[in-house]
């Protein structure tokens, strides 16, 4: 796989790229003008230390847009496309304000992670989200997630009675003992 024959202004072009100090310019003109020399794409990538994807990378590239293919174009996506919309957020939200066993879990504290699972299996999404993407659609719904507290517990089989008395307005805790969790805090809705 060799780089085509270069007209006098493309060879202009890429021995100008030489002496670029955009690093990318460089090291495509370094590609192709050894592809031009009828270097092989493995041979290049050892020569400049790169991989010989890049090399077929640059090759193709300058098959398809010529000179302009020195510019670097942005890594961003072309488009951004929220997984959850303003519609979903609040089906989400009705989700969360449900106890997770009514979906089947056996669990009776949410997280993150099985927000995500039940969401998939409600079909409310086409697959299976990261914690961050359901972190973000309930900070676009003003809800604020914290992590839940490793409680203190005693082996004193009257611990909870014990902490009850002195403390009655408290809930008992020792369900969640030694349990890493993440609570919902929206609104003053449990």
């Amino acid at each position: 796989m060799y780089v085509r024959a270069l007209s006098p202004e493309e060879q202009a072009g890429l021995e100008a790229g030489l002496r670029s100090s955009d690093a990318f310019t460089l090291r495509r003109s370094q590609i192709l003008l050894a592809s031009s020399r009828k270097q092989r794409p493995k041979v290049i990538a050892e020569n400049l230390g790169c991989a010989t994807q890049t090399v077929r990378n640059a090759i193709h590239a300058f098959e398809e847009k010529g000179v302009a293919c020195f510019t670097h174009a942005s890594s961003r996506p072309k488009t951004v496309q929220a997984h959850f919309d303003q519609a979903k957020c609040e089906v989400l939200r009705a989700i969360l304000h449900k106890p997770p066993h009514v979906y089947g879990k056996k669990t009776s504290v949410w997280t993150l992670a099985l927000a995500a699972e039940v969401c998939f299996e409600q079909g409310l999404t086409e697959s299976l989200m990261s914690i961050e993407t359901i972190r973000q659609a309930l900070l676009r719904l003003g809800v604020g997630w914290q992590r839940a507290k490793h409680w203190i517990t005693s082996p004193d089989p009257d611990y909870v009675k014990k902490k009850n008395d002195v403390m009655p307005s408290l809930p008992s805790h020792s369900a969640t003992a030694g349990r890493s969790a993440i609570w919902m805090r929206c609104g003053g809705v449990a």
